[in-house]
This record gives C-alpha cells, sequence and structure tokens, in this order.
C-alpha cells in the first residue's frame, strides 16, 4: 500500500472535494482521481460518492479514513522515534481544548510544558466551536481532548475531572448589584445576553436552565471569540454567563467595573478528558497527556 494515496485520500475528504484537493496537493486531477480509483479497488469498496456539492464518505470509506489517519500517524512517529533514538521523545501529538471552559485556560500552560519538558515532541492545539472534538477523536484525526460532557459515545472514551459552576458577568450599567450571592435566573429574564452559537455546550446548560425556570433567554449576539466576547461585555453591548474560569478571564480583561456572581438555580457542566477507546496513545501523546491531567488537577484544586 502506497501511503501517499492514503494522504491524498485524507486531503480529499478534509477539503470535502476532488478539485480543492488536487490545488492543496499539487496534483493534476486525473493523476488524483487515480489515485483514488486505485484505492478503491485495492479495498474493493466504493469509498467515496461524488455529487455538485462535493464528496461524502460511505460507510467503507469512513472506516478508511480513521485507519488511514492512524497509519500516517504511526509513520511519523516511527520517523520521529528513529530520528530521535536514544534521545529525548519526539512526535506530534494533537490535543482538543473546548472553547469557553477551564480548559481554554491551559493552552498556554500545555504548551510552555511540553516545550519545558519534552522539546522534541510537537503539539498541536486546536480551540474551535464549531468541530465536533468527539468525531476528531473517533477518526483519528485528534488524539486527546478536554470537552464538556460525561457521554457516553461510542468509539470515545470519557474521564470526568471537574465540574464547572456558571457565573454572570455583566457592565454596571445593567443595575445588577456587585454580591457574592447568587442571582436568580427568574431576574434575567429579558436581560441582553452574548453567548456561544446554539450547538455549544455552555450555551445548551444555559438554555436549559432559562427553559427550567421558565424564564425568557434573550440571546442579542452570538460570539465564538473569548477575545470578543470580552470586549463587548467591557463595552455593555450585553451580559453573558460562563463558566468561572472564562468569567474570572472576562473580569481580568476588563478596564471596567464588571459584575460577576454565580446563578441560582446552580449551573454547572462536566469537564472530561476524552480519548479514542480503539487506538492506544503514543509514548508522546501519553507524556502530554500526564501535564495535561496535571494541569487540570492544578484547576480542581
Amino acid at each position: 500500500m502506497d501511503t501517499r494515496r492514503l494522504k491524498s485520500f485524507i486531503v480529499i475528504v478534509d477539503s470535502g472535494s476532488i478539485t480543492r484537493a488536487a490545488d492543496i496537493l499539487h496534483l493534476a486531477q486525473p493523476a488524483l482521481s487515480q489515485q483514488l480509483a486505485a484505492l478503491e479497488e485495492h479495498f474493493g469498496q466504493k469509498l467515496l460518492i461524488r455529487s455538485q456539492q462535493g464528496v461524502t464518505m460511505t460507510d467503507a470509506g469512513q472506516a478508511v479514513y480513521r485507519h488511514a489517519q492512524i497509519i500516517l500517524r504511526q509513520m511519523e512517529q516511527a520517523q520521529a522515534d528513529a530520528s530521535a533514538a536514544g534521545n529525548s521523545l519526539a512526535g506530534r501529538v494533537s490535543v482538543g481544548l473546548v472553547p469557553f471552559s477551564s480548559a481554554a485556560t491551559l493552552s498556554v500552560d500545555l504548551l510552555a510544558e511540553t516545550r519545558k519538558r519534552h522539546p522534541g515532541i510537537l503539539l498541536h492545539l486546536t480551540e474551535s466551536v464549531g468541530q465536533t472534538y468527539s468525531q476528531m477523536l473517533m477518526t483519528g484525526r485528534m488524539e486527546m481532548a478536554l470537552i464538556h460532557g460525561i457521554g457516553p459515545i461510542k468509539g470515545v472514551r470519557f474521564e470526568p475531572l471537574l465540574k464547572e459552576d456558571f457565573f454572570l458577568v455583566a457592565h454596571r450599567e445593567f443595575a445588577i448589584e456587585a454580591d457574592d450571592a447568587p442571582v436568580q435566573i427568574s431576574a434575567l429574564d429579558g436581560l441582553p445576553l452574548l453567548m456561544p452559537p446554539a450547538y455549544n455546550f455552555v450555551r445548551r446548560a444555559v438554555e436549559t436552565a432559562f427553559s427550567r425556570t421558565k424564564t425568557n433567554l434573550k440571546v442579542v449576539a452570538e460570539v465564538e471569540i473569548v477575545r470578543t466576547l470580552s470586549r463587548a461585555v467591557d463595552r455593555g453591548l450585553g451580559a453573558t454567563i460562563m463558566p468561572k474560569a472564562i468569567a474570572d478571564r472576562l473580569i481580568a480583561e476588563s478596564s471596567e467595573a464588571l459584575v460577576c456572581r454565580p446563578v441560582s438555580p446552580r449551573i454547572e457542566e462536566t469537564l472530561s478528558f476524552c480519548v479514542s477507546d480503539q487506538t492506544p496513545l503514543s509514548e508522546p501523546a501519553v507524556a502530554v497527556k500526564d501535564i495535561l491531567l496535571e494541569l487540570t488537577a492544578r484547576l480542581k484544586a
């Protein structure tokens, strides 16, 4: 099996089009189509369905895609191990840190500690609202992640680490008193809120809490970038309800006097460490896992 065909197949799937993949790989489209045909002949299965909208994987294609990710990662790891034989750990490790959570505050520390302890490891960090980390773990595109939820999801192993309490953060112009006592969710009826998109765990947890208390959730804008959220709250464009770690960041970055209070009934989400339950971690990935769990334990403490 020519591993170049596997790499080409991954690029076709990720780009969603043979034409775009050919441009990325700097190959003529007919040559790339021949590679795909050879791969399908090798497996004796149709791997992709072509349409005007692009390509979609068949069930067989999904299986090949997952194994292709694993095979290519193992090839990269073999090269790294050979190059670093007798020296320090080396190789590429992909980690997902879910935004709008304590996990998102660990990225720089994780990078710094990994560089300090294992300079030969190439750390790939992902912080994206729009990508489904569990799917990336199942397909081999990511080796580990900190995400909200406790599962179960077939193909993914969850290890709950800590619970995150949610806090309201608002500009003083919204007339919410500064107090350590929780603010009642019912008192937030119609308050203009800045929140992540509807498919985000934080948003869903807030929607559930408002629904249970029969309180009107007024979302005036959906923001996927914490820095933008910080600036918008700072200017009084809306309030927000976030896990404590993000609420603390908004307060720290503010030039204004913001109010930060817990809410009642309590809103919380579980942050879990997740890996594929089918693919064992490489030695460099185990080293990164140890650092990540160590940093998360500090948050819990």
